[in-house]
């Protein structure tokens, strides 16, 4: 079994082309990130001068035009690949915020906001699908980890610099983070410019389509050409993979509890001090930067299942809710109530730096080749449902009791782990499995001596 698993490890785990100015890309556009999501609404109010109420209503409305702009996006991918759509986006968002100091008036930030929404929304489809098309097996699991490590530290890292900017030149400030923001779009895209993707021969798994050398998968899914051709009508008859974005969507609304929910539940229900949800922050983008690829790794060694992981992930965010129903009913001293909330926070944190590297490559390796940019843009639209959806539910629940959003995030919880478990036979083992189970049993071999037998490439 050792032999297995170092051998395996070094055959699925292998650097990818360009893999360090990839991941150099990743966190120089988090940086830029980080400058400005902080203080959206203020950062745009003094980079144009508008008011604050035209800013919040040009940002809703062209944040929905994004939304709908994704699954065309997707189509993109399909037709002209992962990398070269990557680069289009940052081209355009660093263009879009070059321009922001400049437009002053109402149409003019309108459009600039929009065509920049349409890049920020569409950019998470696009660089998961990046990731499948330079990565394959193990290699995807550790660039999930790696990519959510470098977003959270460049992300905290940008809101430390413009907070040293504006310390330093006011809020004139905000037209110098505008330009330097523009600037690491513009620098992460020559450094993804870099990377070059992996070109593939085989077959696929049951949701696949046909490989240049291969054989169908168990659904019919058909060639390149054919399946482009089907566009999104393929992946609504896929019903693994539609399950595997419904489990996604109740996970996604636990990844929304900390940011929405957390500072009303403090506030309201255990009339704790603001500066928790701070320090809760503080110890989530510390632990994301610091351990996330530690614990990534620790996961993907054990040769647990992708779907199994990904489950303990939201099995953990579950443990986490049933922390703050237990604390919002016994209501301690406020340094119980410290300590708890920041042992529920770890539990939480852990739950993320589990399920979503795990997740990612699941989604990733259970899209087909050819159309991957499509199921990748239908699987997140489960975030960004489940992020508009949040706020108000939340505060409906929140509302009749301060318990009861936990509660029915904790049920969510539960029920996404137990669809991902009885998805796991439906979805193409190269989805399942980091290591397929052929290649695997390959590795044992070689590892005894003995001559691999030659076997068709298995499937779920």
């Amino acid at each position: 079994m050792a032999v297995f698993r170092s051998k395996a490890a070094t055959a699925g785990e292998a650097k990818v082309a360009g893999e360090r100015s990839l991941l150099l890309g990743i966190g120089i556009s988090a940086i830029g990130i980080g400058m400005f999501i902080p203080f959206s609404l203020v950062f745009f109010h003094h980079v144009t001068g508008l008011s604050l109420t035209l800013v919040g209503l040009v940002m809703t409305v062209t944040g929905l035009a994004g939304l709908a702009f994704m699954p065309l996006a997707g189509s993109a991918v399909d037709r002209f690949g992962a990398k070269k759509v990557n680069l289009v986006l940052y081209g355009i968002r660093a263009l879009g915020f070059a321009l922001y100091p400049f437009a002053s008036s109402l149409p003019a930030f309108a459009a600039v906001a929009l065509v920049t929404a349409l890049a920020d929304r569409s950019f998470g489809v696009v660089q998961q699908s990046l990731i499948g098309e330079v990565a394959r097996g193990a290699a995807r699991d550790r660039l999930q980890a790696s990519t959510r490590a470098l977003q959270n530290a460049g992300m905290g890292a940008g809101a430390l610099l413009v907070s040293g900017v504006l310390a330093l030149w006011g809020t004139g400030g905000f037209t110098y983070t505008a330009w330097g923001n523009s600037l690491a779009f513009a620098l992460a895209g020559l450094l993804v410019s870099r990377v070059r993707a992996v070109r593939t021969t085989g077959a696929v798994g049951t949701t696949g389509a046909v490989g240049t050398t291969g054989a169908v998968g168990t659904t019919g899914a058909v060639g390149a050409a054919a399946t482009g051709s089907a566009g999104y009508r393929m992946v609504l008859r896929d019903r693994p993979f539609l399950g595997l974005t419904a489990a996604n969507f109740l996970t996604a609304l636990g990844y929304s509890a900390l940011s929405v929910l957390f500072p009303l539940y403090l506030s309201t229900w255990l009339a704790a001090p603001d500066s928790l949800t701070g320090a809760a922050f503080t110890v989530n983008t510390v632990l994301c930067a610091g351990i996330g690829v530690l614990i990534a790794g620790r996961v993907r060694r054990s040769g647990a299942r992708r779907t199994r992981s990904a489950a303990l992930g939201a099995l953990l965010f579950a443990a986490a809710f049933v922390g703050q129903i237990v604390l919002g009913t016994l209501r301690p001293g406020q340094t119980v109530t410290l300590v708890a909330l920041l042992v529920i926070v770890v539990v939480y944190t852990l739950g993320e730096l589990v399920h979503s590297p795990s997740g990612g490559a699941l989604s990733v390796s259970a899209a087909p080749e050819a159309v991957r940019g499509r199921y990748l843009a239908t699987y997140q639209l489960s975030y960004s449902l489940a992020g508009a959806l949040a706020p108000s539910l939340f505060t409906a629940l929140l509302a009749v009791d301060g318990r009861l959003p936990w509660a029915v995030l904790t049920v969510a919880a539960l029920g996404a782990a137990l669809a991902l478990v009885r998805l796991e036979r439906h979805l193409p083992a190269e989805a399942v499995h980091a290591e397929p189970p052929a290649v695997a049993a390959a590795a044992v071999t070689a590892g005894s001596g003995a001559a691999p037998e030659r076997r068709p490439a298995a499937v779920a």
